[in-house]
């Protein structure tokens, strides 16, 4: 099956990478404003499948993205010097303008992924966009919070002395700072924390507070050493489109639109969502503590009004 890749910077090009180590698709077909870039990162990655799995990599334009089950969009222009949030995202609103509709018209069968930062916001646009074109808005969706799911799980994890894949917890809400830990839907191979915890290895407020602050901030952290923040995100964009590609019905903490959320309505968040091959199938976000719950509409109204000042900004 064909995976297209939108923008062949650090994120698309580290996704392709994960994409083959993992063995996710049979093709892959990276694209970018920047020709020679996408051919440069597919060369690469191509000379690293006779380690993996049997794939083809290359480069190519639009049109090379026909008959792609998924298309992941990392495309995106960075921040000028003493440019605004807002500034930023009506350049990075015009760049969708033109890449989604230019994607869906070789691909229209296509499930989108999106990569692009502030992802919530561009996720929304895109879906915005793909519905003006007559592609259904389930059909589009961002990576959302599962990064951050991972990070929390992987902390709850080393904490608790146990394999994260039977650590079950989830980041909800905006991808920032506003984001909630839901940890009172946490368990421990079915078993709630608390009782998991009874006797040993408690989380305290304290440890609570440790976790939710390390989850909260380890982009920066990253960011502040490295620059820039890609391995975790590629490979959550290429277990994403693994579980599209098989149909597997997972749940995944992708951002997508949503009618209303806490209260707030026609927004765009993480909450847990049962995926499969046409994309979103159905959100499944259980019962709030009352605090997350407001926390949660704290966080849902951060996107909105972010989404309102644009629309003010391009009307």
């Amino acid at each position: 099956m064909k995976i297209g890749i939108v923008g062949s910077g650090m994120v698309g090009a580290t996704a392709a990478y994960a994409l083959v180590m993992r063995g996710v698709g049979r093709e892959i077909v990276l694209t970018d404003k920047n020709s020679a870039r996408a051919r440069a990162e597919a060369d690469d990655i191509l000379h690293a499948v006779p380690f993996a799995q049997p794939m083809v990599v290359r480069a190519g334009d639009y049109e090379d993205l026909a008959n792609s089950a998924v298309v992941i969009i990392s495309a995106g222009v960075g921040q000028r010097p003493g440019e605004t949030r807002l500034q930023l995202l009506g350049r990075n609103a015009a760049v969708f303008r033109e890449v989604i509709p230019s994607v869906l018209k070789y691909a229209p069968d296509a499930v989108l992924v999106v990569a692009t930062n502030p992802v919530d916001i561009m996720t929304h646009l895109a879906a915005r966009f793909a519905v003006e074109v007559g592609v259904p808005a389930s059909r589009v969706l961002g990576s959302g919070t599962m990064l951050d799911t991972a990070r929390f799980r992987s902390l709850l994890s080393r904490r608790l002395g146990i394999e994260a894949y039977n650590v079950h917890a989830y980041v909800l809400g905006e991808h920032g700072d506003s984001e909630v830990l839901a940890w009172s839907g946490v368990s421990i191979g079915g078993i709630p924390l608390d009782q998991f915890c009874a006797g040993e290895n408690e989380i305290t407020d304290e440890v609570r507070e440790t976790i939710d602050e390390q989850v909260r901030r380890a982009a920066y952290h990253i960011i502040e050493g490295k620059g820039a923040t890609y391995y975790g995100v590629g490979s959550a964009l290429a277990r994403v489109t693994g579980v599209i590609l098989g149909d597997q019905r997972s749940l995944l903490t992708v951002c997508s639109p949503v009618d209303e959320v806490a209260g707030v309505e026609d927004v765009t968040v993480s909450l847990p969502n049962l995926v499969g091959a046409q994309g979103v199938l159905n959100n499944c976000l259980f019962t709030l503590a009352d605090d997350e719950q407001d926390a949660l509409r704290r966080s849902a109204l951060v996107v909105k009004d972010a989404i309102n000042q644009l629309d003010e900004e391009q009307a």
